[in-house]
């Protein structure tokens, strides 16, 4: 497999627009050499038996119960609106038709 030398990295680093310091270039081709290795070793195993999958671990619901609980006052929420009508901010339209206010 070819390995990747430090002009390969300098130039990958130029594409990305990723500012690397003299250490860091010095260290990454042996770094990333070592992941694309590994990465051979398991592309020499056989899945053909192994059913495609999107997600290897469960999925879990991490979010807080969905619980309802009484609103701002309207007062409160339009407080510091640039302008308002009623009960509602008033905003620019960006979709044309006319213009709000």
């Amino acid at each position: 497999m070819a390995q990747l030398t430090r002009a390969d990295v300098e130039r990958v680093a130029h594409l990305a627009r990723l500012g690397l310091t003299p250490d860091e270039l010095e260290r990454l081709p042996a770094e990333l050499n070592h992941i694309l290795d590994q990465y051979a070793k398991l592309a020499e195993l056989d899945t053909d038996a192994i059913p495609p999958t999107a997600q290897v671990i469960e999925l879990e619901n991490i979010l807080r119960e969905d619980v309802a609980t009484p609103s701002m006052p309207p007062e409160v929420v339009l407080a510091n609106a640039p302008v308002r009508d009623g009960d509602c901010f008033v905003v620019p339209a960006i979709l044309g038709g006319e213009p709000a206010g």
